[in-house]
């Protein structure tokens, strides 16, 4: 497995920035991929502890999220 390390070096950082940061976008299910990969990540809180290690897996990530479907209620 392909993985990329990252250390959190400032205060205020989410899981979702991370993300961001890494991929410049927000495949669906990827969060859910990293957390599986780093137990115990969920509890630390929805804002990072400076100086917390974040391991992303970067095989099989989506190319594009699908667009949710729409509903017309009037054509």
């Amino acid at each position: 497995m392909t993985t990329k390390t990252e250390v959190v070096k400032s205060e205020g950082f989410t899981l979702a920035r991370l993300i961001w940061r890494l991929l410049r976008r927000q495949p669906g299910g990827y969060a859910e991929r990293v957390f599986a990969t780093n137990p115990g990540l969920a509890a630390k809180g929805a804002t990072l502890p400076v100086g917390t290690v974040v391991v992303f897996p970067l095989d099989d990530i989506p190319s594009r999220t699908p667009a949710p479907e729409v509903v017309r209620l009037w054509d």
